[in-house]
């Protein structure tokens, strides 16, 4: 099995020097305005039926044999509320919870901590868990099968390994891109559920939910308005709550109308689509130099003097799904539809607006 952790002695102080507290509140946890934000139970949440109904029934299950909930891994894009079932698991179980990241373990010794630390039945979040470092997922192996890890003391010929028994756990991943995780790993998560983008009712409901969350009231056509900008992400409408917020307490009363949520939207250059000012310049780029393309990444973004992977990372999911972009053998091709869109935000813009 593999180890590579070297320990001095056995003194669990010298050992293992972080405790819980820290784990719990240490660099990974969410901003505290985010946290309010977030529901605290899976009952609350919005949208996302079908992984509800299923996380309610072995939620249900555990609690009534009274063990550890099985393993879960969830994907999907970024702002889809990953994290947030990964939190909202824990309270409805009643247990302790411990949240880290991929990035963050680079070896090892690393996990350590969290799986000594686990109490029985809790929780362990890792976040982006595709990124773990292949020595580390090999380590998670029997941690998740067997509630056991290897332990090396001391260096060289006087070093020996002592197998240690860990309390079981539960284990939540939660990724971005599932294709980079190894079947070992996938495979080791009974449960698996992927999370879809959201509808404008489902947001307009968590963006009215939220406003009342941040003390501010919200007419319902201004909730809808917002959601149709939103790129079908809970993470993007609160950003877009938030600002909008910002800009009725400023130069109004603090009311949200839907007027008031248009005129927020059009400074901050977020159109009818939910494009912004770099989506539409690079659309634009693609229709007025490349005559619509196709055209190569690398040539756009020289062309827009951007980063080639800023463009297929940050700018073409959302174009791609939109069916404002595609992409072919020979590069990349706006639609009609993109096309009459831009022609529409340029007449708009030459009149002083954004719709």
């Amino acid at each position: 099995m593999l180890s590579g952790i070297r320990l001095a002695n056995l003194s669990r102080e010298k050992v293992f020097p972080m405790g819980r507290e820290a784990i719990l509140q240490g660099e990974n946890s969410p901003n505290e305005e985010d946290k309010s934000l977030r529901p605290q139970s899976i009952s609350e949440m919005v949208g996302q039926l079908e992984v509800r109904e299923r996380l309610k029934v072995v939620v249900d299950a555990a609690v009534k044999r009274d063990e550890p909930l099985g393993h879960i891994l969830f994907d999907g894009p970024p702002g889809l509320g990953k994290t947030t079932f990964a939190t909202c698991i824990p309270k409805d179980l009643g247990v302790n919870f411990q949240l880290t990241s991929g990035p963050a373990l680079q070896a090892p010794k690393d996990l350590v901590p969290y799986l000594t630390n686990a109490d029985e039945k809790s929780i362990l979040f890792i976040d982006e868990i595709h990124r773990l470092p292949k020595a580390v997922e090999e380590y998670l192996y029997t941690a998740m099968e067997d509630f056991r890890i290897d332990i090396v003391l001391g260096e060289g010929t006087n070093a020996r390994t002592i197998n240690l028994q860990i309390k079981p756990f539960t284990l939540i991943g939660a990724t971005t891109r599932s294709g980079m995780l190894t079947a070992p790993l996938r495979d080791r998560f009974p449960l698996r559920e992927h999370l879809d983008f959201y509808t404008h009712e489902e947001l307009a409901e968590i963006i009215r939910r939220n406003s009342r969350k941040l003390d501010v009231t919200i007419d319902d056509d201004a909730s809808l308005e917002i959601s149709k900008r939103s790129r079908g992400t809970p993470r993007v409408a609160n950003n877009r709550l938030r600002w909008i917020r910002d800009y009725v307490t400023s130069k109004a009363d603090g009311h949200i109308t839907l007027q008031l949520a248009q005129d927020a939207m059009a400074m901050q250059e977020i159109d009818s689509l939910g494009l912004d000012n770099q989506d539409r310049k690079y659309l634009n780029t693609i229709i007025r130099v490349f005559a619509g393309g196709p055209a190569g990444i690398e040539a756009i973004a020289h062309t827009m003097n951007a980063a080639p992977e800023t463009l297929a990372d940050e700018v073409e999911p959302f174009l791609l799904r939109s069916e404002l972009l595609v992409r072919t053998p020979r590069g990349r091709m706006v639609t009609t539809k993109s096309v009459e869109h831009i022609q529409k935000m340029i007449a708009a813009k030459s009149k002083g607006l954004l719709d």
